[in-house]
């Protein structure tokens, strides 16, 4: 059993919460402590410093969490609310309580769990047309999100370089563990060469303004199909599918690291088909990508589609292999954090 921190305990209780919940879940990720509570969650940040990201003052916590609102409800803007206060009040911590902050959090509705769609796959429950919408979805928001010379610049060949170089860096601790050496060095060679013969094309999607400030942590755990996040979760059609009339919402995107969220919208399409590879779901992974480059008109995307299926397969198992030096995760967990590491770095092989 990990030890957890004494405001993530005190914030088991339910009288830790202006509307008392009756049962409280807490969901860890590296970088954060996740408290379900039934009509609201509240994500507090870990204070922590993993290079890519520094939440050790108080005062980068609260800037992060006011980031991590504002960039959330471009595409999911219903379900994200604000950012409160915790506070102590006579001995005791309370969340929206009045007094000095002593920790943020960012308060949200519970999005319905049934309606993920990484619970949906294994089950057999997303169709064709509900990846359509989350395409759709995507190729708008796209065309309306941010780019400028700063934002294009993250497209460019070095800093490309630099993101995947960066990966294998911070992977070497790994080898032996979750990933084998042949399979490290193998990914690795393909990235190097990719790059290399490729510079032209990297060129060009700058110049042509594919460098967008995107969502960038894009894998099937953060859509959520759902029309109404207070709507029970049984609103099924007959065939047991959700209702078509529900909207796609996109959450948790990346708000600590810009240079993780301003890429190329092919890396974007790439992380959620490379998603939908992983449950094998090869046909639905496709008529994403279809959909996405017919309504968007971006055919050349494909030449770079397994490069970043690659490359965000890599990452999630590097992310995955993280866990395994958190402190906070219980060793049983570490257990499923091994497995699914491997199976990401797997995957990311397929592609070479």
């Amino acid at each position: 059993m990990s030890i957890l921190p004494p405001t993530v305990k005190a914030l088991l209780k339910s009288q830790a919460y202006p509307h008392k919940p009756q049962k409280i879940e807490l969901v860890q990720t590296q970088m954060s402590f996740i408290f379900l509570t039934g009509e609201y969650v509240y994500k507090i940040k870990k204070p922590v410093n993993l290079g890519y990201l520094d939440y050790t003052t108080l005062e980068k916590r609260h800037f992060f969490c006011r980031q991590e609102l504002k960039l959330n409800r471009r595409l999911c803007p219903d379900a994200y609310l604000a950012v409160v206060p915790i506070v102590e009040e006579k001995g005791e911590l309370r969340i929206e309580g009045r007094g000095k902050a002593i920790e943020y959090a960012v308060k949200m509705k519970q999005l319905p769990q049934d309606r993920m769609m990484d619970v949906l796959l294994p089950r057999g429950l997303v169709t064709p047309k509900m990846v359509a919408r989350v395409a759709e979805k995507l190729v708008s928001f796209h065309q309306k999100a941010e780019t400028n010379p700063g934002i294009a610049a993250f497209g460019k060949l070095d800093v490309i370089r630099q993101n995947t170089d960066e990966n294998f860096a911070q992977t070497e601790k790994y080898i032996g563990l979750t990933i084998p050496k042949a399979k490290y060095e193998r990914i690795k060679g393909y990235t190097d060469n990719f790059i290399k013969n490729n510079a032209r094309l990297f060129d060009k999607r700058v110049r042509e303004g594919k460098i967008r400030d995107c969502h960038g942590d894009l894998h099937a755990a953060h859509v959520c199909f759902t029309d109404d996040t207070r709507l029970p979760a049984r609103r099924m059609t007959p065939a047991g599918e959700p209702s078509p009339s529900g909207q796609v919402c996109i959450y948790d995107c990346i708000e600590f690291n810009d240079r993780f969220r301003y890429s190329d919208v092919a890396s974007e399409i790439a992380f959620l088909a490379m998603d939908l590879d992983r449950y094998q779901q090869s046909g639905l992974s496709r008529h994403l990508v279809n959909t996405y480059v017919e309504l968007s008109h971006d055919e050349e995307l494909l030449k770079l589609l397994n490069f970043y299926k690659c490359y965000r397969a890599y990452v999630r198992g590097k992310v995955e292999s993280f866990k395994l030096d958190d402190p906070y995760i219980p060793k049983e967990e570490k257990a499923k954090v091994f497995t699914a590491a491997q199976s990401y770095f797997q995957l990311a092989e397929s592609y070479v």
